[in-house]
Formats: C-alpha cells, sequence, structure tokens
C-alpha cells in the first residue's frame, strides 16, 4: 500500500478540520436563524376598542397565534372583523384568534344598538337577558311584548313595536292597518327603526328593507347600499352610508330630507319634520322643520348620540349629560340635570334616558311629567297634586316636578319645611316654626295662609287648603262652595285631609268627621271608628283602620272602594278615582282607576310612603330614593342591568 506523505496528510487533516468547522457553523446559523417578523395593524370603528392586543401596528413572527378581543363601548354591540381575516379563526366572534403568515390588517366593527326606544305615547326597554319592558298607551296592543326573548334592540312608532333577536330576524306588536308589522319573513338584520305606519330594517349586507305605509315613498330604499345606520321619522326614512354621507326618502314638506350635502356623519335621528345628525367631531347638524327650535343644534359639541321627538331634539354629550332643543310645553327638553347616561331616546312629547347603572330616567307627557322622579334622593315625604308631585328633602328643602302654569312647581326657595301637601294647582308647605308657605293657583284665595300659626299638619284639595293647629281645632281657606272649609267647629282632631270638594278630620278617639260635597256618600263616615289614619279622594274618603284593614264610601264607579279584603295596611293614599295602601311587608296594593296606569305598582318593594294625584302613584323607598306609576311612569323604577 503506497503511504501518503506527512505533509500531504496535514493538508488533508486541514482541509477536513475547514470543511467540518464550515458545516458546523452553517449548521448553527441554520438554527439560529430568526424566523419573518410580520405586522398587524388593528383598528376599530365608532363605539368600542380592540382591548386585547390593543389598536395600532404590532410585530409578530411567524405562524405565531395572536389572541384578538373587542370590547362594545355602552349601548353598542360588536359585529364582526373586517380587512385581512383569512386567518382569524372566527370573524364574528368577539374573542378570537388570527395567526400571523403576512403583513394584516384589521378592523372591528361595531353598531349602535339602543335599548330604549320611545314611541308616541308608549316607551320600551330590552333587559340584559333579552326580554323587553314596555309601559304606556296600548290601545293597539303596542306593549304586548312580555313573550319576546332574546331580543337585542328594539324600535317603537306610533302605535307598534318592533324588536331585533339575536339571530337576526324581527319581530313586531302593535298596531298593523298599513302593514308595518309584517315582518316575519325578514332574516339577517342588523337594525330596525319604526316610524308612523312603516317599519325599516338594516341588513348584514348594507342593503335596507322596509314595509308598511309608503305614501310618501318613505319605503323606497330598495336601492340603498352601503349604509351603516337608519332611522324612521313620522313619514320619511334616513339612511348614513359608510362613507359618512346620507340619503333619505319620503315626505320633504319642511325639507327634512335635504341632507345631500352631509359628510362625516355617524349616527341619525329623524323626527316628525326634521332630521338631525351627528358628524364624527362631535358637532350636530340639522334640517326641516324649525318652528319650535328643534333644529337649534348648530352649538352643540362633543355629542355621541341624538334623537327627534315630534318638535324637540335631544342630545347625549361625552360625559354622559344630555342637552336638549325644541318646544317643552310637557317638559319634554327638562334634561339639565340628568348624568352617567349612555343612550336617549324621544318620543312625540317625552324623552327618556338609560343610566349606566341599567336604571331608566324620563321627562315629559306622562301626564306633564309628574312623575319624573327617578333622580330624586334623600326624600323624606312625597305628596301628589293633580297634575304635580312634591317631594320633602331630609335637609327641610323641597323639590317639585309637574304641570306649573300656576307656578304650583315653584318651592326651590324654601327652607325649613317639615311636611308638605299638593293640592289641585297649588302646594302647600309646613315650616317647622308652625307657619304656613304656599304657592300656586289662588283664584279662591287657597293660599291666603300667611297668618296662620301654630299648625302641626296642612292637607290640600283641589281649590281649599286646610290647616290642623296644636290645639286639635282646624282653619281652612279657598273654595267653600260646597261647605268644604265649614271646619271652625271641629275639636280634638289630630289628622285632616282634603279631597276635590269635601274635608275630612280624623279625632283622637279613633271616629271620623267630614264636611262639603256629599253628592255620593263621601262624607258618610259618621259610623266608622277605630281609625288611625284618613286620605280623601277626588270623590271618595277612606279610612285605615288600627287592625290593618281598610274602609272607604263614596264614588265606586272605577272600584277605587273595593278595599274590603285589604289587610295588614299601614297607609292609605286616595288619588282622583284609585286608592293605594301600603302594606306592612312594604309592598302596594292599589284598586280603581288605570287608565293611565296609576295602579301598576305591583312590583314595588321597599316602600315607605305612598301618595296619589288625580292619574298618578306615588312610592317613597328606604333609601329615599322615588318610584312612580303612571303613563310612561314605570321606567323610573326600571332596572335593566
Amino acid at each position: 500500500m503506497k503511504m501518503l506523505s506527512s505533509r500531504r496528510h496535514h493538508c488533508v487533516a486541514r482541509i477536513s478540520i475547514f470543511l467540518i468547522t464550515v458545516a458546523l457553523i452553517a449548521g448553527l446559523v441554520g438554527c439560529f436563524w430568526p424566523l419573518p417578523f410580520y405586522n398587524l395593524t388593528i383598528t376599530s370603528t365608532a363605539g368600542g376598542s380592540v382591548t386585547t392586543p390593543g389598536e395600532g401596528t404590532f410585530s409578530y413572527v411567524e405562524e405565531e397565534m395572536v389572541n384578538l378581543v373587542a370590547t362594545p363601548d355602552a349601548s353598542y354591540r360588536f359585529v364582526n372583523w373586517t380587512g385581512d381575516v383569512g386567518t382569524i379563526a372566527n370573524v364574528n366572534a368577539i374573542t378570537t384568534t388570527i395567526t400571523m403568515n403576512g403583513d394584516y390588517e384589521t378592523t372591528a366593527n361595531f353598531q349602535y344598538t339602543p335599548r330604549v326606544a320611545a314611541g308616541s305615547r308608549h316607551t320600551v326597554g330590552v333587559k340584559a337577558d333579552g326580554k323587553v319592558l314596555a309601559v304606556g298607551y296600548n290601545g293597539s296592543g303596542q306593549c304586548d311584548v312580555g313573550g319576546w326573548t332574546n331580543i337585542i334592540q328594539v324600535a317603537a312608532g306610533y302605535g307598534h313595536t318592533v324588536g331585533l333577536k339575536s339571530n337576526g330576524t324581527v319581530v313586531a306588536v302593535g298596531r298593523n292597518d298599513e302593514g308595518q308589522c309584517n315582518v316575519d319573513n325578514w332574516t339577517n338584520i342588523t337594525q330596525v327603526a319604526a316610524g308612523s305606519g312603516h317599519t325599516v330594517g338594516l341588513k348584514s349586507d348594507g342593503t335596507v328593507i322596509s314595509v308598511g305605509d309608503n305614501f310618501f315613498g318613505q319605503c323606497g330604499v330598495g336601492g340603498w347600499t352601503n349604509i351603516t345606520r337608519v332611522d324612521a321619522g313620522y313619514i320619511h326614512t334616513v339612511g348614513v352610508k359608510a362613507n359618512g354621507t346620507v340619503v333619505a326618502v319620503g315626505d320633504n314638506s319642511s325639507g327634512q330630507c335635504n341632507v345631500v350635502g352631509w359628510t362625516n356623519i355617524i349616527l341619525v335621528a329623524a323626527g316628525s319634520g326634521h332630521t338631525v345628525g351627528v358628524k364624527a367631531d362631535g358637532t350636530v347638524v340639522a334640517v326641516g322643520q324649525n318652528d319650535k327650535g328643534q333644529c337649534n343644534v348648530s352649538g352643540w359639541t362633543n355629542i355621541i348620540q341624538v334623537a327627534a321627538g315630534r318638535y324637540h331634539t335631544v342630545g347625549l354629550k361625552s360625559n354622559g349629560t344630555v342637552v336638549a332643543v325644541g318646544l317643552n310645553d310637557k317638559g319634554q327638553c327638562h334634561v339639565g340635570g340628568w348624568t352617567n347616561i349612555i343612550q336617549v331616546d324621544a318620543g312625540e312629547e317625552h324623552t327618556v334616558g338609560l343610566k349606566s347603572n341599567g336604571t331608566v330616567v324620563a321627562v315629559g307627557n306622562n301626564y306633564y311629567g309628574q312623575c319624573n322622579v327617578g333622580g330624586w334622593a334623600n326624600i323624606t315625604q312625597v305628596t301628589a297634586g293633580s297634575y304635580h308631585t312634591v317631594g320633602l328633602k331630609s335637609n327641610g328643602t323641597v323639590v317639585a316636578v309637574g304641570r306649573n302654569d300656576e307656578g304650583q312647581c315653584n318651592v326651590g326657595g324654601w327652607t325649613g319645611i317639615n311636611q308638605t301637601a299638593a293640592g289641585g294647582l297649588h302646594t302647600v308647605g309646613l315650616n317647622s316654626s308652625g307657619s304656613i308657605v304656599a304657592v300656586g293657583a289662588n283664584a279662591s284665595g287657597q293660599c291666603n295662609v300667611s297668618g296662620w300659626t301654630d299648625i302641626t299638619q296642612v292637607a290640600a284639595g283641589f281649590g281649599h287648603t286646610v290647616g290642623l293647629k296644636s290645639d286639635g281645632k282646624v282653619v281652612a281657606v279657598g273654595r267653600n262652595d260646597e261647605g268644604q272649609c265649614n271646619v271652625g267647629g271641629w275639636t280634638d282632631i289630630i289628622q285632616v285631609a282634603a279631597g276635590y270638594g269635601h274635608t275630612v278630620g280624623l279625632k283622637s278617639d279613633g271616629k271620623v268627621v267630614a264636611v262639603g260635597d256629599n253628592s255620593v256618600g263621601q262624607c258618610d263616615v259618621d259610623v266608622w271608628t277605630n281609625i288611625t289614619q284618613i286620605a280623601a279622594g277626588g270623590w271618595h274618603t277612606v279610612g285605615l283602620k288600627s287592625d290593618g284593614t281598610v274602609v272607604a264610601v263614596g264614588t265606586n264607579v272605577f272600584g277605587q272602594c273595593d278595599v274590603d279584603v285589604w289587610m295588614n295596611i299601614t297607609q292609605v293614599a286616595a288619588g282622583g278615582w284609585h286608592t293605594a295602601g301600603l302594606k306592612s311587608d312594604s309592598t302596594v296594593v292599589t284598586v280603581g282607576w288605570n287608565n293611565y296606569g296609576q295602579c301598576n305598582v305591583g312590583s314595588w318593594t321597599n316602600i315607605t310612603e305612598v301618595a296619589a294625584g288625580d292619574y298618578h302613584t306615588v312610592g317613597l323607598k328606604d333609601d329615599d330614593t322615588v318610584v312612580a306609576a303612571s303613563w310612561d311612569a314605570e321606567l323610573a323604577n326600571w332596572n335593566l342591568s
């Protein structure tokens, strides 16, 4: 065998070592060479944000799986992810993942989804569990929503109610004379709106469908595309396009459809004869009927949502407060004190606000707004007049809401008050000194109480005022056409009550006396015994007995005297044509006329005092807040959380 020379041997060895070293280095380089990095750009539409990983541009290695979490704002819901969605696990899921195989851009889309809606004379609310509440006028069955489930948005028209279900289908109840409730076959709907006699649905593909009255062409939405938001006015329909422009069809007699030049619009609202738009910068534009000032919104800023009523406009600011312009004859614009509001809506003559804690406040025609008590606190006594409500605060000041055409709510300057009484159109306050103050109608001299002293209790009828003195005697001023002020001979009285045209006194021995109008037997109390409290309604009288039972005399045309079966009652109140009783378990029972919902108190709990007006009932809770029942008033006790 031929042997290699030593020199050649060393050369081969060196080459071998070099080749092995190169191979090792190449292997190591191959093992640690970095994988490609890709950028993920995340954005969101108005109404929410991407909280994981956040919004902006992020870098990830190839094949990395990134968690995506979208979080909607209050009154908005997540719709889907759009953009580069090829590797997103579920584009319709609020929490999902994306796998990075390139540079991607994706957007989380949100849609405004109101949970309260105000119709012409009814109000609707969606609960967190998908069920629905409704109060107000129900002559066409528009409040018959008790069986609805899985609802995510509602709309309220003149006489009908529409509900959007979580599966994209739609239900409707109420007036259907124009076919406005024929929505059974609708699918893939993401938002609904209701006009006077028509219903509008926005589909997931950005097109729009509509049914119902089309006399003015308000249902002519068949050619609309790329729509992100719709609203329905009385007889016109408005849509916001994805590029921020607006389209409108229907009645244009007041110029409410003149929206062609609008840009950067994110939300719209359609009223009876006007249209309002919120711009991306928080300013507001409006066109159409402006005879009541409902379009005077040019100075508004930081607005995130608007609502349009018949003749008024409401704006929700980013700080949770509310502004309103337009007709205010029913108090529908009295929203200055509202805070923590997350959604507003406007009916024909009332305004509704959803608070961040899930409760609801409302002002306006309700009758005359006398049940707008949702924001009251630290109240120690409540009284109800014909169309107004008065609350005594723990610091001796007084608040009042409702009809104020006679100044009966002008109690803002009162101090040192320890009892109040509300009459037909006047209000009386008892000072801690035993003197009396009064405001309101005085045509019959019912407010002429300035000379009264040593008063321990007051009562107010429709046109007269009664005062109980510390010595058990009684004084009265005002209307006396039925002899309701003839109390000069009364003695040993411990409580007084005043009806429309009669006056009642409770004696220390538990017996009762009465004077005034007795045309329907409202003064037939001579045989009553063991009475501990009395109340006088319009034309009936109620007495609470020491054993917790109740007696009543007078007109009973609406069943307001059907109290024979009541037990465990601790306090009674008498309204115009209804009677309320507070039970020992702090719940409330009522009988009588309920045409305005004044007897809808079945859900009340923790009540410490009740009061009754002509058309409404008020309850003071143990936390010093107030609830009320009447047309829209039950919403003062709603909790949609």
